[in-house]
């Protein structure tokens, strides 16, 4: 497998999971400051290798009046910000092509959001312009189309790739996890991502917004972590009731310590023979 250097972050080929975690957007600065603070804290004490998420733009909101973010050149340097004060790389996702390029120089992890996997000139700008892009596999792909991906972004000669599974569209407003597709997508070469709260989202279920299943985020963490996972993808909120997106599926800040102790613990075990020749998660 592809082993993946950030920094001192080691990603994949039988190395400790990684944490991406954070809002699901930038709020204000001062919250996702103090988001980005806990986090750090808590990962450190854990020695949790940890990538700080938040999104300066969400472009496919259920709703033409859902919140959308602060937009590029603000969320870009928030971001920089935090990633110098913390010490800690960032993670945003892009929707254009004319944002690519600002945000490569910002970003350590570029994400390619869910509905943007097949745009062919789309993946292969990114993944030439990102020095890690993260992609999204969409909804409505099996585990298996998630090689015709990788080869695009590899085509550029980035071969910096993680793939995020994050649910598979199960009849009208519900995602269902098929963790098959863990190994499946794991053979293919890159480090595989599970994005538990997204994977509880009810896309559209709340008519102009999102619902979702935040109760049952441990459990498909737990899972996925016993799958092998490489990265496991949390969206986190001190309030989530007040959140301006993807409050039903975000977790409770203050629900992580508990919860990342038990995965620690499985990721543990899961890897603990993984150097083995022949061996795996």
């Amino acid at each position: 497998m592809n082993e993946i250097a950030l920094g001192d972050i080691v990603i994949g080929d039988g190395a400790p999971f990684i944490l991406i975690a954070g809002p699901c957007v930038i709020e204000d600065e001062k919250l996702t400051r103090n988001i980005a603070e806990y986090l750090k804290n808590l990962t450190a004490a854990m020695k949790i290798p940890l990538v700080f998420k938040a999104s300066y733009d969400k472009a496919n909101r259920t709703s033409i009046n859902s919140y959308r973010g602060p937009g590029l050149v603000q969320g870009l340097q928030i971001l920089e910000r935090i990633k110098r004060d913390f010490d800690v790389p960032v993670l945003s996702d892009v929707h254009r092509f004319e944002e690519i390029k600002p945000a490569s120089e910002i970003l350590d992890v570029v994400q390619v959001p869910a509905f943007l996997c097949r745009q062919t000139d789309f993946i292969i700008e990114v993944a030439k312009q990102a020095k890690v892009i993260n992609i999204k596999k969409g909804q409505f792909l099996a585990p298996w189309d998630v090689r015709n991906i990788l080869i695009k972004a590899s085509s550029t000669g980035n071969e910096k790739i993680m793939i995020t599974e994050r649910g598979t569209t199960f009849g009208y407003n519900n995602l269902v996890a098929d963790f098959r597709s863990i190994p499946i997508m794991r053979d293919m070469g890159y480090p595989v991502v599970f994005d538990a709260t997204h994977s509880v989202q009810l896309p559209g279920g709340s008519g102009a917004a999102s619902g979702g299943q935040r109760d049952m985020v441990s459990f498909l963490a737990r899972a996925a972590v016993a799958a092998g996972i490489d990265g496991l993808f949390l969206e986190v909120h001190p309030e989530p009731e007040t959140a301006r997106c993807d409050g039903p599926n975000s977790l409770y800040l203050d629900s992580l310590p508990d919860l990342l102790k038990m995965l620690v613990e499985i990721d543990g075990i899961v890897k603990k023979d993984f150097r083995r020749e022949g061996a795996r998660p």
